[in-house]
């Protein structure tokens, strides 16, 4: 089924001025998720990479504590997803993955220490991660055959913290 144009800038423009995700924009304007990943697709071929037009909207049309809280949910989703792959694959050996995850929890401690300048509510976030980050040291230092266990419930305790924080 064609869609009038005036339907894909709607999804366009939810996605990129209202910062919808693009499930939930396709959804508004009343078309498949599908068919708004189509368009999408489509205009990045075109030169209309729209996760750019989001990031500049983002930066030119916001303030600092809005520029901040997009750096901060575009890490936290990296985060997850990452937290999601290594949990998901057994190519990598605990040990490194325990390297890996506490290399990605003091990325993590670090930018959320500095947007906590910026952003006093990410203060519990960062008491969270740092609480998370010296419990995976002691497991380590003083429980090395638990750390395989750790390192599984931590991917769904992320999403927890997530939920609880923000």
């Amino acid at each position: 089924m064609a869609h009038p144009k005036e339907i894909r800038d709607a999804v366009r423009r939810a996605y990129v001025f209202d910062r919808l995700t693009l499930e939930i924009a396709a959804m508004k304007a009343g078309v498949s998720y599908g068919t708004a990943r189509r368009w999408k697709a489509d205009a990045a071929e075109t030169g209309d990479d729209w996760d750019r037009a989001q990031s500049a909207q983002l930066i030119a049309g916001g303030t600092l504590e809005d520029i901040a809280r997009g750096v901060l949910a575009g890490l936290v989703t990296q985060y997850q997803s990452t937290m999601e792959e290594l949990s998901r694959t057994d190519d990598v050996k605990p040990l490194e993955k325990t390297k890996l995850l506490a290399s990605l929890a003091d990325s993590f401690q670090k930018t959320v220490s500095a947007s906590k300048k910026i952003l006093p509510e990410t203060n519990e976030l960062a008491i969270a991660m740092d609480v998370l980050q010296r419990l995976a040291a002691w497991v380590k230092n003083n429980k090395p055959e638990h750390i395989q266990i750790f390192a599984e419930m931590l991917e769904p305790f992320g999403v927890e913290l997530s939920r609880a924080y923000g």
